[in-house]
């Protein structure tokens, strides 16, 4: 930083400034808390922070944003738009890269070396969205203090500092806690962590299971859902020997119906993936080598294999902030509409914020890229102005799997609403298929794969306007175009 950028952080972090202030501690119980007028939510509560002092590591003290995903990139944008980066942002992040989009490692990341895999710099922040790519020269260049492999441990709210991982103490004047969420990970006494046995969160993870791969020759992937659906795909791009494996009844049970699920085996069977469902798994044995060598069942039969991939979820990573009020039902940090937190001045986006979900009526945390792109947009618009709408999410989800050159069958779904009530399916793979779920005569939700740009336009729509659909006229339409005139008609 300049001498002269020192001289004027050292002005601006003498003087107070104005945030957000939640006047109200959330509750999973209440959704629909009484807040003072903007005027004092903004202008009535008065935070100072310390002069530039060589206590502390950081020279940018304004904003700071502890987490290194794609919230904090998206964050960060939104920053740099309103004018408020330049020497005042700091992002400390337990990441080796600058905020990347993290759904390429399981996807693009992981396709065969001769299939053009996705490979930074080229899914940066916010390529995602279509917006700028935000490299680490991006950040240098927009003032940006950035502290990389050096996570927070814990947080003085008193004192408004924060600790990291190698001793460094940051200062803080907004605290935007973006930590996102850890891979849930099998315990070491069952062989979770044998060489060969892999997790996915990071790049660094995605790189350690691209070298199994590649000498790999039976993978099984314990998990039924998003991770084990695209990591399959992707070992099938590999030609190799490929078994999932998950205690639930059907894949992706959180989300698709059992024939919905049908559908999607079928057609990872017709990819020569085998499916052991309804198992559970004792441990994992190692073979003379030290490395994993099968995965032993609960009934005590086991299955060879010489590369694991673990995907059984994730959880919030929240530790650091134990004195920043958690909500015990759904995991996270309580935040309100403008994820504010109920401590003045810290707020929580992303993964990690238990928030309110204004659609549905209920408090709700979302694992998802959305959202992590934008609660920190809504966040930082809140914090920086007299923004006082809550925010309003449309639970959205997708996934986009054998999209390698040479695959005969790329599979893209996109499933957009609330996934209650009773369920009609329209069409198969050939080319197209759609799920709609109807409660009380109204459309909730809607799947659909395969889809045209128009009609993947169509279902956010549907599901924020939710109408009253003729069940009748849908369940006999003749095709999935059809279905989808039928549900636009109610609009």
């Amino acid at each position: 930083m300049s001498a002269v950028r020192r001289l004027m952080a050292s002005i601006l972090n003498s003087l107070p400034t104005k945030h957000g202030l939640s006047l109200w501690c959330p509750r999973a119980d209440s959704l629909h808390p009484t807040h003072q007028p903007s005027s004092v939510g903004f202008s009535g509560f008065r935070r100072s922070y310390v002069a530039a002092s060589s206590a502390f590591a950081n020279d940018n003290r304004e904003f700071v944003i502890v987490g290194g995903g794609n919230a904090a990139g998206y964050a960060a944008r939104t920053l740099v738009e309103h004018g408020m980066a330049d020497g005042r942002l700091c992002i400390v992040s337990k990441e080796a890269y600058a905020p990347y989009e993290r759904p390429a490692l399981t996807k693009a990341y992981l396709f065969p070396l001769d299939k053009k895999p996705a490979r930074l710099p080229g899914f940066h922040t916010c390529v995602g969205s279509g917006g700028e790519r935000q490299s680490p020269d991006w950040y240098k260049e927009k003032g940006i203090e950035m502290f990389y492999e050096d996570p927070v441990t814990s947080v003085d709210i008193k004192k408004q500092t924060l600790m990291t991982n190698s001793g460094k103490l940051l200062k803080y004047g907004s605290l935007i806690i973006a930590t996102g969420s850890t891979t849930s990970r099998f315990p070491e006494k069952i062989g979770g962590s044998l060489p060969g046995v892999h997790y996915i969160r990071d790049v660094a993870d995605a790189d350690s299971l691209i070298s199994s791969l590649e000498r790999a020759q039976k993978v099984v992937i314990v998990g039924g859902g998003y991770i084990g659906m695209e990591v399959a795909a992707a070992a099938v791009g590999w030609n190799l020997d490929t078994t999932i494996i998950f205690p639930e009844s059907h894949l992706l049970q959180r989300l698709f119906t059992p024939s919905l699920a049908r559908r999607y085996e079928e057609l990872y069977q017709e990819y020569g993936v085998k499916f052991l469902k309804g198992v559970s798994i004792k441990n994992l044995e190692a073979g003379p080598d030290g490395r994993v060598a099968a995965v032993k069942l609960g009934d005590g039969s086991t299955i060879e294999a010489d590369t694991v991939i673990i995907g059984i979820g994730a959880k919030p990573v929240v530790s650091p902030f134990e004195s920043v009020h958690l909500n015990t039902t759904v995991g996270g940090i309580q935040v309100d509409g403008q994820f504010r937190t109920s401590i003045p001045g810290i707020f929580a986006v992303g993964d990690v914020a238990a928030f309110p979900l204004k659609i549905y009526d209920r408090i709700a945390r979302v694992e998802h890229v959305d959202h992590a792109r934008r609660s920190a947009q809504h966040c930082i618009k809140a914090l920086l102005s007299a923004q006082t709408h809550t925010y309003d999410y449309l639970p959205y989800f997708y996934s986009r799997v054998f999209e390698y050159e040479g695959s005969p069958r790329k599979i893209w779904w996109q499933f957009f609403g609330d996934n209650v009530g009773e369920t009609i399916e329209i069409g198969n793979f050939d080319p197209k298929l759609a799920t709609f779920w109807i409660d009380s005569g109204k459309l909730k939700g809607v799947l659909l794969e395969s889809g045209s740009t128009e009609e993947f336009q169509l279902l956010p729509e549907l599901a924020r306007r939710q109408p009253f659909v003729d069940k009748s006229r849908l369940q006999n339409a003749s095709s999935v175009e059809e279905a989808l005139e039928v549900a636009r008609t109610a609009l």
